[in-house]
């Protein structure tokens, strides 16, 4: 907002209305309490209750006096007392939960405006308005009461009336007990529980409309028909830990905390995030998008968690982009209800609502029979040398790959399951290209991804193919983020656009150490070996048994090792090594070349080999050729001109 203009008053206005209104009504704790100052203090007794544009409109009789004896309902109505028409807002009829024959007081500074053409005079600014208990009867009335359902009239006044549209729809501003919704507070129900057949008779299919008729509060009766475009989870915060449904657990994404979400879209176009609940798995995930992707359902019991716009949600709008424009026709706001055009023009939306659900209550109603809605937007597959090619920034991109190598990022601070992830990918599209794209693409998985068990314990037991759906394409990076997802089976629906997503049948290929080789990759590296570096090598002995290398001195004997893992002293221990090794590569000759190797490395083997039949002579190595080797790239610098490596084994 801009400092002293009208938007930045107008908020500290209302902030301060609202400080004002809580700090009254917690001077009237209960009901009895009423302010002994009287003076200007209008008081009504309500006849009738409707509702008009989220405004509730109580016609009322002004009173003198409040009785103080009587109860409301032996109060008679006397044909001479002025006849009233008070609104209240919606936070406020909340408070006051007022039925007819409710006798109200409504303090300063409320005020009347005089309409022309009409008789009765229009109460507003009730924002000061106390309910009045005069007896026991009465009490136990409202005890009584507040148990049942009260239906209101929702007068439902539609832009295209307001306007004077001529092709209004009449139906649209027809009064019908259809449009009645309770007011009163309910038990909450579960999904085997009867409702009143009054209960979700109403079903919108904006969700707009929805959100400005029924408020923050919740959508207690009415539903809004919906598609769902994506199925994804999202981390949980910390506290959100407690705030479990049925007695399940959280489940972690190795420790991390998991909820399915879904992304909707309604008949206009407009989209919301729906959060649910929190899974009792995360390999539901890939069941939920087979079953639900693509389907229209019913949402109920639903409250606003958060209206967020672009600059706030970058990742969440970047998948509303992506699905933007609609493939099919949408409603018009304004025009009739039936009246559908294609929006190729529109801009995309600017806002979305977060909602989840009312604790308790039905909330999510798919018909999985349903045939898949001509608003679904399937992801479009492309292969990676298209994907590479992808201009703009925060690009949504979904494709098949091969995993061949994964690496986690080393941030010792960080515990590991919140660590970034490197997954060294190819397809057939790098393959088969001989010059201009690399062979093989890093895809970085940072630690708000979520990822399946069954993704995790696959990508460890070997090499697998993988569909990144709605992965993250900007500055020459792929990233999974949040809302993207990770799946063994290639989705039913999916839009391939002419891509070439045959699977590899040879050998993969690497790309060669060359002088556009970047650090945090992989690739093939064959030279020549010009010295070993001495002075960081260093060996340690493990368990012949397990391979357990934390060996600890035998506690009867501190000659012998012993290891905790079997139990038992190994007394031929297996000695492991490590060795930093230069070579001299004709494709980088300018550079350093330094090559870090492990024991079970073939660089490795080859050293040990030559070393023990020179008799650990480091010159008999010299001048030995070796490759090609697959290599992870730690770090290219230009001062010094250096290469550090690391020999690997792909999956």
């Amino acid at each position: 907002l801009y400092r002293g203009g009208l938007a930045e008053r107008l908020c500290r206005l209302q902030n301060r209305e609202r400080s004002a209104i809580s700090f009254w009504r917690h001077q009237c704790i209960s009901d009895d309490k009423i302010p002994s100052d009287k003076s200007g203090v209008l008081i009504v007794k309500i006849l009738e209750i409707f509702e008009e544009c989220t405004i509730q409109v109580a016609i009322c009789q002004q009173l003198e006096q409040s009785p103080a004896t009587l109860s409301p309902e032996d109060a008679l109505i006397n044909s001479e007392e002025p006849i009233l028409k008070v609104l209240f807002t919606r936070e406020t009829a909340a408070h006051l939960k007022s039925r007819p024959q409710d006798v109200i007081h409504i303090y300063p500074p409320w005020q009347k405006l005089l309409l022309r053409n009409t008789d009765v005079p229009v109460i507003m600014n009730t924002y000061f308005s106390q309910k009045v208990l005069l007896s026991e009867h009465s009490e136990a009335r409202e005890k009584t009461y507040g148990l049942t359902k009260m239906l209101i009239r929702k007068n439902i006044i539609s832009l295209a009336q307001t306007f004077r549209l001529d092709d209004l729809d009449d139906k649209l501003h027809q009064e019908s007990s259809d449009n009645q919704v309770p007011c009163a507070p309910q038990t909450r129900y579960n999904g085997g529980s009867k409702q009143h057949p009054s209960a979700l008779s109403t079903i919108n299919d904006s969700l707009l409309e929805m959100v400005e008729s029924q408020g923050a509060v919740g959508w207690r009766e009415v539903q809004v028909r919906v598609v769902i475009q994506r199925v994804y989870c999202l981390p949980a915060r910390e506290g959100h830990r407690s705030h479990t449904q049925g007695n399940k657990l959280l489940l972690s994404n190795g420790g991390m905390f998991c909820r399915l979400c879904l992304l909707v879209q309604d008949a206009y176009g407009m989209f919301s995030e729906v959060q649910l609940q929190f899974l009792s798995s995360t390999d539901d995930i890939e069941q939920y998008c087979r079953r639900w992707e693509g389907k229209s359902c019913c949402l109920a019991g639903m409250k606003i968690l958060q209206r967020t716009t672009r600059g706030r949600a970058l990742g969440l709008f970047s998948l509303i982009d992506s699905l933007w424009p609609p493939v099919g026709p949408v409603k018009v706001p304004g025009q009739s209800q039936d009246c559908e055009m294609m929006t190729t023009n529109l801009p995309p939306p600017s806002f979305c609502y977060i909602l989840t659900v009312q604790s308790g209550e039905i909330h999510v109603e798919v018909d999985e029979e349903e045939q898949i809605s001509n608003l679904y937007q399937p992801p479009a597959v492309h292969g990676l040398k298209e994907t590479l090619r992808i201009d703009g920034c925060n690009e949504r991109c979904s494709f098949w790959a091969q995993v061949l190598y994964r690496r986690l990022q080393s941030k010792h601070s960080v515990p590991v399951d919140q660590r970034e992830m490197l997954l060294f990918v190819t397809d057939s599209t790098l393959q088969n290209e001989v010059h201009g794209v690399p062979k093989v693409v890093a895809v970085s998985v940072t630690a708000s991804c979520v990822l399946s068990k069954e993704i995790i314990e696959a990508l460890s037991a070997g090499s697998q193919l993988v569909f990144f759906k709605d992965a993250l394409w900007g500055n020459g990076r792929i990233i999974c983020v949040e809302r993207t997802v990770l799946l063994l089976q290639k989705p039913l629906l999916c839009s391939a656009a002419g891509a070439d997503l045959s699977e590899l049948t040879g050998p993969v290929r690497l790309d060669e150490l060359d002088s556009t080789t970047l650090a945090n990759s992989i690739c093939a590296l064959r030279g020549t070996v010009v010295g070993v570096n001495e002075s960081t090598a260093f060996s340690w002995p493990t368990c012949n048994r397990c391979g357990n290398g934390k060996l600890e001195l035998c506690p009867q004997d501190r000659e012998l090792l012993y290891c905790n893992q079997c139990s038992e002293v190994v007394t031929t221990p297996v000695l492991k090594m490590q060795l930093e090794v230069f070579l001299s590569c004709p494709s980088r000759s300018l550079s350093t070349v330094k090559v870090k190797v492990w024991h079970e490395m073939a660089l490795f083997v080859l050293l040990t080999m030559l070393l023990f039949l020179q008799t650990y002579e480091v010159q008999s190595v010299l001048g030995k050729e070796v490759g090609l080797l697959n290599c992870y790239v730690h770090s290219v610098t230009s001062h010094p001109n250096c290469v550090v490596l690391e020999e690997i084994v792909l999956l």
